[in-house]
């Protein structure tokens, strides 16, 4: 679905929706969309993250054993 949306993107938008919630410029009527939304940004912030610490701890590891990419 949106799985190609950048981190920064998601992280941009999720800013865009705490805004909102935190100002109440949210209606009653669109909040739980708005909610449903940003738990689908962290879901996606938290997989970009993890697969990039995951990629990022196997070059440091084959660094250590001197095997280069």
């Amino acid at each position: 679905m949106e799985q190609n949306l950048s981190y920064e993107s998601a992280f941009k938008e999720l800013k865009e929706i705490e805004t909102e919630i935190a100002n109440e410029s949210v209606s009653v009527d669109l909040l739980a969309e708005k909610v449903k939304r940003a738990s689908f940004l962290i879901q996606l912030c938290q997989s970009k993250l993890r697969a990039t610490e995951t990629d990022v701890n196997n070059i440091i590891r084959q660094m250590e054993n001197g095997n280069p990419s």
